[in-house]
């Protein structure tokens, strides 16, 4: 069909828009980018670096050299890996319990599930809580907490409702129990879903900020996302200074962007091999729940 004048020109207008707005949200992290790899001497000249004459990689062979940076990004990975490994098990094994129509208890377990949903305890009673179990100043603290939530547990469940029941029954009739019918058969059958909620979870645990504020007052056990706050806020309350040797710091707005980098770079390198099983595993256990 020939196009009209007029849908000709909306479809240009809303071309040039959409360009100009990819272009004001891609800038912000060019230009972070930049900074980061301009060399220490010219950015001091010009302080505005579009595209650096001399490229440097000073502000990151700095950070990675002290002794909180990368004390931070491995507290992250702990949590990051850790956490999704823990947090997968519990929700999976949930909802697949939930699924299973003879389990007992299980409308009021659901009804449970759907309560935590509509209603939070709030910041002090987790505080309280968080307090008495003693994981004050424990990576822990951000991990048993977030094991699970309702939302993801009924989607889990509404993913284990999509298989056929008959894998659990012929398997049961060949004399598996629930737990082996659960790790041979369901589990490789759910690489989908698992692959879609453990970004969702890997991603939780990278960025936790908060929590960590809340239950974690010792600095050698902040998170990434923390110590680059307290970084972009003041470096002078940061200790990031390279233990045992007297080496001139880059500029603290050259260590700032360097640290938001590579506080990005892990989630940016993980999503594309998830990518593929992204769509889904998070579209099934949204349709049949």
């Amino acid at each position: 069909m020939k196009q009209r004048f007029g849908d000709r020109v909306f479809q240009a207008a809303n071309g040039l828009f959409l360009g100009l707005l990819a272009l004001v949200t891609f800038f912000p992290i060019y230009y972070v980018f930049i900074v980061s790899f301009t060399d220490p001497s010219e950015f001091l000249l010009k302080k505005f670096v579009l595209f650096p004459q001399k490229w440097s990689l000073e502000a990151y062979e700095y950070l990675l050299s002290t002794k909180a940076f990368p004390r931070s990004l491995g507290n992250s990975a702990f949590l990051a890996v850790i956490g999704t490994l823990c947090s997968l098990a519990v929700s999976s094994s949930f909802a697949y319990a939930l699924s299973q129509r003879r389990m007992l208890l299980r409308r009021p377990l659901m009804l449970l599930v759907l309560l935590t949903i509509l209603f939070s305890p709030g910041i002090i009673p987790h505080y309280l809580l968080v307090r008495e179990l003693g994981l004050i100043n424990s990576l822990w603290s951000l991990i048993l907490p977030s094991l699970a939530n309702g939302w993801t547990v009924l989607l889990m469940k509404g993913f284990f409702d999509s298989l056929p029941a008959e894998l659990g029954e012929s398997a049961a009739m060949d004399g598996s129990g629930a737990v082996r019918t659960w790790l041979t058969i369901i589990l490789p059958l759910s690489l989908p879903a698992l692959a879609a909620f453990g970004l969702f979870f890997a991603v939780g645990y990278w960025n936790q900020f908060f929590s960590a504020l809340l239950y974690l007052n010792d600095a050698a056990q902040w998170p990434i996302q923390v110590l680059l706050q307290n970084m972009l806020k003041s470096a002078s309350t940061i200790d990031l200074t390279i233990p045992g040797q007297h080496v001139e710091a880059p500029p603290s707005e050259m260590l700032k962007m360097a640290s938001v980098i590579i506080a990005i770079t892990p989630i940016l390198l993980v999503y594309p091999f998830l990518q593929k099983h992204f769509a889904k595993g998070a579209m099934v256990g949204s349709v049949k729940g």
